[in-house]
Order: C-alpha cells, then structure tokens, then sequence
C-alpha cells in the first residue's frame, strides 16, 4: 500500500510559496516579504503538529453479514471502529478491500452513526481475501499536513462459485430422483443378486442353477446383476494441460468449470441423490447427504481450488458399483483424450467440456457419454448434455 505524503498538495505549495518569498525578499529587498515566508513556514509547522503529534489507538471489529459470499452477492460489512484519541479528528475513513470484491468502503469520519460504519460489498472472484485494515486520514483546519493510520486487523471473506439453477434429470435417469432409482449390469462373473441364463459353452459347472434348470428343462445358470449405486459422483478435472493460466487473473473458463461443479452437485442431492464431488486426481471435494454442513463444506473447498497436476482414469475413483448418474468437467479436450473416457458402467454419464477439440465429442458419444460444451452459460450446457437429448434412434445428440 502506497503511504501519503506528510504534506498535502496546499502545504506543499505554501512550503514552495515560502521559499520564493524568501527569495524575493532578497532580490528585491523586501524585508515584508521575509515575514509573509515566516508566517506560512510556521502555518505549515504548525499544521504538522496537530496532525502528526497526538497519539491515537483504536479497535475495529467487522461483522459480515453473509458467511460465504457467492460471486455476484451482496453483502453488508458492519464495521465498530472504537476510537481513542483526547478528541475526535476530522477527516475521511477507508477499509481496505481486495480486487475480488467490489464496494464504496470509504467516507467521512466521524461518521453521522459515530463510529458504526456500514458499507455493501459485491463479490467478484472466488477464493479466500481479507478485508482491512481500516484508514484513518487526518487534514489539519488549514489543509497544509495530512496524516494516515492504520487502526485493526484484516477480517477473510470467503467467496465461493455462483450456484445456477439447472434443468431437471432426464425421465431416462429416473423420475423418482437418487432415493429410487437404481440400474443394473449384466456380468459373466459376480456375487450380488442372482438371475438365471441359458447355459453358455465355457460357464463353469458350478454356476449351474438346478432349480432353475429343472423348472425350464433347459441347463440354466446364475447370472449375477451388479447394481448401480443411487449415488451421484461429479468430477472436476484439475489436469493443469487442460486449462490456460492469464498471469495473475483467474481463467474464465475454469471459473465457469467451477460455477458448474457446484451448481450440479447442489442439484443433484436436492434430486435425493448422494453426491460425491472429486477432482481428477481422486481428492474428495465435498460429499453431500443433504447436510447444509455438507452444502458449506463444499463451496469452500471449490473457492479454492486452481488447475494442477495430472488426473487419474475415472473408473479407478469409483468406490465399489458405479453410480448412477456420473457428470465430468474439464477442459481443452481433444479426441483421443475422449476416447479414453471410460465411464465404466454410469447409468446417467454425462461430460462438459469448455473446448472440445474436433472428434472429441463423437470419440465420447461412442462411449455412451451425452455431452456439450460448457460456456459461461452453465444452465445452457447443462440442459444440451441432459440425457433427454438423445435421439430417439438411439444415438447421441452432442453440441
């Protein structure tokens, strides 16, 4: 933070004035001169005393009155600034605020409430920044020396993702929502619910189902079914290659990444589901089972996240069956990365990607993925990857 000057712009032109009258006064040998010099050294003199000489303390307290500030919120900032000097200094106040939120935080000290000070902020970036500490700048009655301090210490404001209301799952994932819906796998091997099928050459004889085969007449096997969970799992690919870094300014696209990490999540658990967020590298995010804790916990780890590292093959961060609807977020997406994307086995997976490359979106659909392009218009994408947006042929429609 840049420090003021001790003189203001009028001390330092009646300093200057001074000095000329000096030197005229001796160019023209006019000793009135001399005395009009004197009196504006000793103004300035003295206008330095009253500003910079009384000792002064202070304790500032902040209330928020929003714990965690969406991007694109209002908030109030209630600020008790208790102030002690022998008296009360004229002058104007200022909390210091950081680029990623916006507000008027500065006025006229005293203030007409005393030493209450209320002032809006707006988020604008997500992430973790302090809000202070407070400036008291000082002028003397002539406005010859100026004088600020810094009185308490920086309160964090959390600002997390804007949360965007999103269409509703697709009739195909389930009408009843998580609480209901479940799929299932035909496999060749397994041990959960038993169904019968015809004998195939190469089936162990010890998968004979004998009831089966002696109701049928036919030689009949157990055929186990691995249901898909009811759960939800939503990922948030972090892979550093993905995604573009513009110097010390956040990447729109990674914002919007993020914007709808959280905005899915949040409805897919009031759909019933139990979502488990990740990133690519299988770090849990947030897990939600309709907890506001849960809810919290969630957007402030997203308020911090940034692209890094490698990410991990997507089967590997399922926890036992897969889930029922799984939604991939990434990035810079290209074919043969899509055609790497396997979903192994989601009964609802769907993928955004803010740049997919030529082939990537069929390289996807090929593996069952319904897919669209993520913009800053996460309510858009979200809809044109819905599920329901597959031809009734029987093929994908992606965008």
């Amino acid at each position: 933070m840049r420090r003021r000057r001790p003189l203001t712009h009028r001390g330092a032109a009646a300093v200057l004035a001074g000095l000329l009258c000096v030197i005229a006064a001796n160019l023209l040998a006019a000793p009135i001169l001399m005395y009009v010099a004197v009196l504006l050294f000793l103004l300035v003199i003295f206008a330095a005393l009253v500003v910079h000489v009384p000792r002064r303390g202070g304790a500032v307290t902040r209330r928020i009155s929003t714990d965690l500030l969406t991007v694109g919120e209002e908030s109030q900032v209630a600020v008790r600034f208790d102030l002690r000097a022998l008296r009360v200094p004229h002058g104007t106040w200022r909390d210091l605020l950081p680029t990623a939120v916006s507000g008027n935080a500065e006025g006229e000290f005293p203030t007409d409430n005393g030493t209450h000070i209320r002032y809006a902020i707006t988020g604008v970036r997500r992430g973790v920044w302090p809000v202070g500490p407070l400036l008291l700048r000082t002028i003397d009655p002539f406005g010859f020396a100026q004088r600020e301090q810094e009185f308490g210490d920086t309160r964090t404001v959390t600002i997390v993702p804007e949360i965007v209301p999103l269409a509703p799952l697709s009739s195909i994932v389930g009408a009843a929502g998580g609480t209901a819906h479940t799929s299932s796998t035909r496999l060749g091997q397994g041990s959960d619910n038993l169904s019968p099928r015809h004998y195939v050459s190469g089936d162990s004889m010890r998968r004979i189902h004998w009831r089966a085969t002696a109701h049928r007449g036919d030689l009949m096997v157990r055929q186990e079914e691995e249901e898909s969970s009811p759960d939800a799992l939503v990922v948030l690919d972090r892979t550093a290659r993905r995604w573009e870094r513009v110097g010390v300014d956040a990447d729109p696209a990674f914002e919007s990444a993020v914007s709808a990490c959280a905005s899915i999540a949040l409805h897919l658990v009031q759909g019933g589901y139990s979502v488990d967020v990740l990133d690519s590298s299988g770090a849990v995010l947030g897990t939600l089972r309709g907890h506001e804790d849960d809810r919290d916990s969630l957007l402030v780890a997203l308020a911090m996240v940034s692209p890094q590292g490698e990410g991990r093959d997507i089967i590997t961060l399922f926890d036992g069956a897969p889930p029922g609807p799984l939604v991939m977020i990434t990035g810079r997406l290209d074919e043969e990365d899509a055609a790497l994307l396997r979903h192994g086995g989601a009964s609802a997976p769907i993928l955004l990607a803010t740049e997919p490359l030529d082939g990537a979106a069929d390289a996807a659909a090929a593996l069952g993925w319904s897919s669209a392009q993520l913009t800053d218009d996460v309510a858009s994408a979200w809809e044109d990857a819905l599920p329901a947006r597959m031809a009734t042929g029987g093929g994908h429609v992606t965008r």
